[in-house]
């Protein structure tokens, strides 16, 4: 529950409004880690095993993913005002296999605590 004074201070209006670009952004970041492990998964199965089925799909939901996961990043970093390091670094985490769940657990809590990325 939210109180009236709580309300009136800058950084409980702030959570607010983060709060589902937040969300938003934490379902994708889940997404697109995931994704991203079932194509490394592919790749490893197509070299390794001469299986390249899995390829089909999985390429091709990690890049849906990783689209809308770049959207909901860069609608986050303006509203929540990140440095450009900051954002180009969430960025490119939905690229790198793990990242992006380690990226979404230090932009829940930095936007938790009322800091910038």
């Amino acid at each position: 529950m939210v109180t009236t004074e709580e309300r009136d201070t800058p950084a409980a209006g702030a959570k607010v409004s983060l709060r589902g670009p937040l969300l938003r952004y934490r379902v994708m970041a889940y997404a697109t880690g995931v994704a991203l492990l079932c194509l490394t998964l592919a790749i490893i199965l197509k070299y390794a095993a001469d299986s390249p089925a899995m390829m089909s799909w999985a390429g091709v939901t990690h890049g849906l993913f990783y689209m809308v996961y770049l959207v909901l990043a860069v609608d986050l970093a303006l509203k929540a005002r990140w440095s450009i390091k900051g954002t180009l670094l969430v960025l490119i985490a939905g690229t790198i296999p793990f990242l992006s769940f380690v990226a979404e657990r230090k932009v829940t809590h930095r936007i938790d605590a009322g800091g910038k990325l």
